[in-house]
């Protein structure tokens, strides 16, 4: 571990934001007042779908954006009126933002240079900083001579040679081809085991936030809908949006009807047993959908799509799409109409009217539906 690692893992600091709202006026309230804590040392995905506030919420963080209300607390201090350079976060944009006269070495020194460190330590940090983001022997180059990926690093690597406490990401690899944010994902998760700092990343891609994330904090419209684990999130959404936006394909959604002994579709069919009455959606993950001769429920298929690992089944079912993941090579008849199980311990319901989750809902023990908790 080096010197800057040590040091980044020490200033690594916690983030709460209290009752924190951003309006442009009277009628343009982009986020409600929002209230959540970031532990530090954390690698916290924000996620969520353009125009939903992430970008918003991470500059009000880094104090590019002021807060229309509450308080930003990061290691215990109120930042909400300091300045950017006084709150202890590097930012990495998405556009690199590079000085185009300016070498590799000179791009990453520079906020050194400006807040008066020695030449001597400069070049030290640098060469630290470069072997840790493989660009050693990178340091003469100019930007334009650099790929997407190494203007990338460089990036990264200014952030980090300031030893900040909270590094804040803003949709860094969106620019980059498939196979460069693959690598670059690898990079930043082998960075951030390395050196600890607070990690607050903002992504539309459901692939980087499950593949970098300790927690995921999913915004829709400027609210929370769920934060938690990459896991959590994908096995116990708290809400339909959070489980159409999460899985590809996402999560199957059907209208259902509960009858006071079973969930039914449109066309009568059940799907399961359940002992309230009222109107319900429910949720079935594609891959969690058993195809078998003796499954009760029917649906005719109208489209194949073949992924050479695996097979994805589009069907219909009362008048509604579902979807079912098969491996490859599994002998269906296109023609031919589909018995299909819903496995009980597989299946996710939720209120017709908010869109929430219904803890429990196929726990034969349970006593009452309880909903999953509201974030405001």
């Amino acid at each position: 571990m080096t010197a800057i690692d040590t040091a980044i893992r020490a200033t690594a600091a916690d983030i709460e934001l209290i009752g924190v709202t951003k309006a442009y006026d009277a009628k343009t309230t982009v986020i409600p007042p929002i209230n959540v804590a970031l532990r530090p040392g954390e690698f916290t995905v924000v996620l969520g779908p353009s125009g939903c506030g992430k970008s918003t919420l991470l500059q009000m963080i880094a104090g590019l954006e002021r807060v229309s209300g509450g308080k930003i607390v990061i290691g215990g201090r109120e930042v909400q009126d300091l300045e950017p350079k006084h709150r202890g976060c590097a930012m990495v944009f998405q556009n690199y933002a590079l000085y185009p006269h300016m070498t590799v070495a000179e791009n990453m020194a520079y906020s050194l240079k400006v807040a008066g460190v020695s030449k001597a330590d400069r070049a030290q940090r640098v060469g630290v900083v470069a072997k840790m983001v493989g660009l050693a022997d990178f340091l003469p180059r100019k930007p334009g001579q650099l790929s997407g990926g190494q203007r990338q690093r460089v990036a990264i690597g200014r952030a980090i040679i300031r030893e900040p406490g909270v590094l804040l990401f803003d949709e860094p690899l969106s620019n980059l081809d498939a196979q460069l944010r693959h690598d670059m994902r690898v990079e930043l998760a082998d960075l951030h085991r390395r050196i600890g700092a607070t990690s607050v990343f903002v992504t539309h891609d459901q692939v980087e936030a499950m593949t970098l994330a300790d927690r995921i904090l999913i915004l829709n419209k400027g609210l929370i809908e769920q934060f938690d684990t990459p896991k959590a999130i994908y096995h116990h959404p708290a809400s339909v949006f959070v489980a159409k936006f999460i899985g590809a394909p996402p999560m199957n959604i059907l209208a259902v009807t509960g009858d006071g002994s079973a969930l039914r579709l449109a066309d009568g069919q059940v799907v399961a047993n359940y002992a309230d009455k009222g109107s319900f959606q429910l949720g079935i993950r594609p891959e969690d959908i058993a195809v078998n001769a003796g499954g009760s429920i029917k649906a005719e298929i109208r489209y194949r799509e073949d992924l050479g690992s695996h097979e994805i089944l589009e069907t219909n079912i009362a008048d509604q799409n579902l979807r079912i993941t098969m491996p490859f090579g599994a002998e269906i008849d296109t023609e031919q109409t589909l018995s299909l199980s819903f496995p009980r311990a597989r299946l996710h319901l939720f209120d017709s009217e908010t869109g929430r989750a219904i803890h429990n809902a196929f726990d034969d023990a349970k006593t009452a539906p309880t909903f999953v908790k509201e974030y405001q």
